[in-house]
């Protein structure tokens, strides 16, 4: 059995004013302020001896604080080992190319195989233990058939800063895709609210009201003829799922969408077979998360990294373009 670990703190001098919470997150370094919140509020935390339970009182300089941080619990989730394509990897996070067909998270449908069973397995006792639990955190998401880059934490404080990086914008992010049509502009900003479709519950949509602000930026890498288009998006506010969103939102729905391409598209009369086949049966979303840049959520340092597009995305970039 793993024994709780005690973090022993001695006030500065000038730690007068401080909440005790953040102050001793601050101190620790690698533990949120809301787990070491939850933890005073718990009875975990000692003042000179003496149990505190107010996690906003003030500091008292001189004073010797003592924090007890149980051991993580086990992940509900259990470890599978599946193969994962790991682009970096620290004591605080990791990056991999996620590949098209794996869930992120256990859900009805699919309890296990997923993206964090893996992850579970491969981490092992380097995660730390987020909210309790010993499981890996997952800072933003790719669609089950969505492809590319992702970023995952393996600590609570690693997970806080990444999030409010991803909140704040404060990243690159750049995707690959393959839409239907000629697109008019080549390149442009889409700006468009997007909340659930009020027509059907299951999709989303770009709405006028109760939607959480969107933009994205595109623009055409290969134009194939007047049929289909090869384009780059980067993200300016929300996730990776409005770019399906807003291409079919201004008409250029992505070439194997199963969700927002509800009809054959006309478009494909003008692709010469195999190419029209192939574009029509493409089993997923042509869209594909190439670079991810952001700063370290320790130690600052600038970090970039490209996914190589999957087989089935070139097989059908160089199909399509052999037509032009």
């Amino acid at each position: 059995m793993v024994d709780p670990a005690y973090h022993s703190i001695l006030a500065a001098p000038d730690s007068s004013g401080h909440r005790l919470d953040s102050y001793l997150a601050g101190r620790i370094g690698t533990i949120s302020r809301s787990r070491v919140k939850a933890l005073i509020l718990e009875g975990a935390c000692e003042r000179d001896g003496q149990v505190t339970t107010d996690p906003s009182e003030t500091v008292q300089p001189g004073a010797t604080y003592r924090l007890m941080q149980p051991p993580a619990a086990p992940a509900l989730p259990q470890a599978q080992d599946l193969p994962l394509d790991i682009l970096y990897e620290d004591s605080v996070l990791l990056v991999l190319n996620k590949p098209a067909g794996m869930v992120v998270h256990p859900a009805p449908g699919n309890p296990d195989g997923t993206l964090v069973n893996a992850l579970i397995a491969h981490c092992g006792d380097s995660l730390t233990g987020i909210g309790g639990e010993r499981r890996p955190g997952i800072v933003h998401r790719l669609d089950k058939d969505t492809s590319g880059v992702m970023v995952v934490a393996k600590t609570e404080l690693a997970l806080t800063r990444l999030s409010a990086a991803f909140a704040a914008r404060d990243l690159e992010r750049e995707y690959k895709a393959l839409c239907w049509g000629l697109l008019n502009p080549a390149a442009g900003r889409i700006d468009g609210d997007i909340g659930r479709d009020p027509r059907d519950r299951k999709r989303m949509a770009v709405v006028t009201r109760n939607g959480k602000p969107a933009a994205t930026n595109y623009r055409v890498l290969r134009q194939v003829g007047l049929a289909a288009a090869l384009i780059a998006c980067r993200l300016e506010t929300g996730r990776t799922h409005q770019i399906r969103v807003h291409m079919a939102h201004i008409g250029y729905p992505l070439i194997g969408d199963p969700v927002y391409l509800r009809r054959r598209p006309a478009a494909a009369k003008l692709l010469p077979q195999p190419a029209r086949d192939l574009a029509l049966d493409f089993p997923r979303q042509a869209l594909h998360a190439e670079t991810l840049g952001f700063a370290h959520p320790l130690s600052g340092a600038p970090l970039r990294f490209q996914a190589p597009t999957p087989d089935d995305f070139n097989d059908l970039v160089g199909a399509l373009l052999s037509c032009t």
